[in-house]
């Protein structure tokens, strides 16, 4: 038996369900003849008998009855696909993209961001150094300096600082060594500060900035992290105040395309909003009294 082609199939739910060849001419637009036509060659396909044909009509035969089944069920399934599918592009996709630290940040904290009943996707992507909005729509840019191509809006948030950290164990520990990330990667002045200042002392470096807080902590030695993340972490303790010199602002960024559509300023809204519940934390500013870590560092 050859191959039987969906579109016929097609036709004999419309000629079976209308009873003859003139209600499915009207349905599908095709004229009565050439669904006649068909219908053989149907026929002929599954050699099958799949119609008794009178003047009042075409009535199912007892293997067009079970046709007819067969299509009603494929016919359920295909608009169970085209249901699924068209769900999965239905709601339009708020992007959100940064460096390594502040994505974690913003993974912590997507309930802030998206809830359950808001009517688009949120994407968390990494934003490698040097990118830029210009041909980017649906999506939020978080820099460390405004920016300054590309057709974009721009919202200055919270401050971001740095600070030198090391294993909470190690805290009355002198003359650690220093890690750092490869100069093969680094490239904001975070990143490079340790091996523009001490150079000598470093006895482990990583090329991928997201081990760098697990080395620190596993006491490797110190590193610098942002205030935001090493703060956060129980087995690091700061040494000292935030680096002075490498605190920058963080700033928002979207596509000026964008900025008017409804999701976009909706998690552009929160997403400032989260910034500033945390203003303290990434500016550096340790709450209550003096913790351990400040008062270790003083004693080294």
């Amino acid at each position: 038996m050859s191959e039987v082609d969906w579109s016929d199939l097609q036709l004999f739910f419309h000629v079976a369900t209308e009873g003859g060849l003139a209600g499915a001419a009207a349905i599908t637009g095709a004229s009565a003849p050439t669904i006649g036509r068909r219908m053989l060659a149907l026929e002929r396909a599954m050699g099958r008998t799949l119609f008794i044909r009178s003047q009042q009509g075409y009535r199912l035969a007892p293997d067009g009855v079970v046709l007819l089944d067969h299509v009603r069920t494929i016919r359920r399934t295909t608009a169970d696909i085209t249901r699924w599918h068209g769900d999965a592009f239905a709601l339009p996709i708020v992007s959100i993209a940064g460096d390594i630290w502040v994505m974690d940040f913003i993974a912590e904290n997507t309930r802030a961001l998206r809830g359950p009943a808001d009517s688009f996707r949120l994407c968390c992507k990494h934003f490698p150094a040097g990118e830029d909005l210009t041909y980017r729509h649906g999506m939020i840019g978080l820099f460390h300096s405004a920016p300054k191509s590309g057709n974009v809006a721009v919202r200055k948030s919270v401050t971001v600082a740095y600070a030198v950290y090391r294993a909470a164990d190690l805290a009355f520990e002198a003359d650690l060594p220093w890690v750092s990330i490869g100069t093969e990667v680094a490239v904001s002045d975070a990143e490079k500060w340790v091996f523009r200042n001490h150079e000598p002392q470093i006895h482990t470096w990583t090329n991928a900035p997201a081990v760098l807080a697990r080395l620190i902590a596993g006491g490797a030695g110190r590193g610098v992290l942002p205030a935001f993340v090493g703060d956060a972490m129980p087995a690091l303790v700061r040494e000292g105040s935030p680096i002075e010199d490498l605190g920058h602002p963080l700033w928002l960024a979207v596509n000026d395309d964008d900025r008017h559509r409804p999701e976009m300023r909706l998690a552009l809204d929160r997403l400032a909003g989260l910034f500033k519940r945390h203003e303290d934390r990434f500016a550096g500013r340790l709450a209550g009294e003096e913790q351990p870590s400040v008062r270790a560092a003083a004693r080294s």
